[in-house]
């Protein structure tokens, strides 16, 4: 099923299917493809009165940090993505400003799956919240993956990657001409690595990577989940949706 142009839908038909979609992924990730030690759990976003972020946690405790957590290796197997980026070093350490403490117990946040609604581009304010946001879990050393089904605007310009590379120092990145949907993943590191697929609409979702260290990630299935959360997505909206 290809990507549909949700600019036809309202915003509250999106959350409503992004309500959806959301569990899904989360019921896929604990089925088995997330390695034993790790769980995925739906969570509140600090400040909103949704839920609207999949968090990846481990439970494995300060004794095996160390241990291999499993999943596809970096260098054995490259996810497939169209385009793959480090930040320059020169750039990230002009922003790694920030001091964090970590408690050494269980129940870690290791990554973190955010898809992006209307609402996150409804106004400067809540854009410039949602950029400093994910750039600030990737300083923290917190894997993520960004879905973003909307086509680029006023406030991001070169899309969703655009906005939190310039933030984390590099503002190179352009979008695509033809392609204006992102799936951005980021494995956070001493210098972080992105891999960007583009989409258009009408585009099949690819499986994108989520990195449970620096050099290890599982593929989340984004196709698979989104079919069976479009199919609860009501008719009326459906109608919209799909007229050619």
């Amino acid at each position: 099923m290809p990507v549909h142009d949700w600019t036809r839908a309202s915003a509250g038909a999106f959350h409503d299917f992004h309500c959806t979609w959301i569990p899904l992924i989360k019921i896929r990730l604990n089925d088995g493809l997330l390695p034993s030690g790790y769980y995925a759990q739906v969570e509140q976003a600090a400040g909103d009165l949704k839920a609207d972020i999949l968090t990846v946690q481990t439970d494995a405790g300060p004794a095996a940090e160390h241990e291999e957590p499993g999943g596809i290796t970096v260098s054995v197997a490259p996810p497939e993505v169209e385009i793959t980026a480090s930040l320059e070093a020169a750039h990230y350490a002009s922003h790694r400003r920030r001091l964090t403490v970590r408690h050494s117990s269980d129940d870690r946040v290791v990554a973190v799956i955010e898809v992006v609604s209307p609402g996150n581009k409804a106004g400067r304010r809540p854009w410039r919240k949602f950029v400093e946001k994910t750039a600030g879990l990737i300083l923290e050393a917190t894997h993520l993956l960004i879905v973003d089904l909307f086509p680029p605007g006023p406030r991001d310009p070169q899309g969703v990657h655009g906005a939190v590379w310039a933030d984390l120092g590099d503002d190179s990145y352009t979008i695509p001409t033809g392609k204006p949907l992102t799936l951005a993943a980021y494995a956070a590191d001493d210098i972080p690595r992105a891999y960007v697929q583009p989409l258009a609409v009408g585009d099949v979702l690819p499986p994108m990577p989520l990195f449970l260290t620096p050099e290890t990630y599982i593929p989340v299935p984004l196709e698979e989940t989104y079919q069976a959360a479009y199919h609860s997505v009501p008719r009326r909206w459906r109608t919209v949706l799909e007229a050619t």
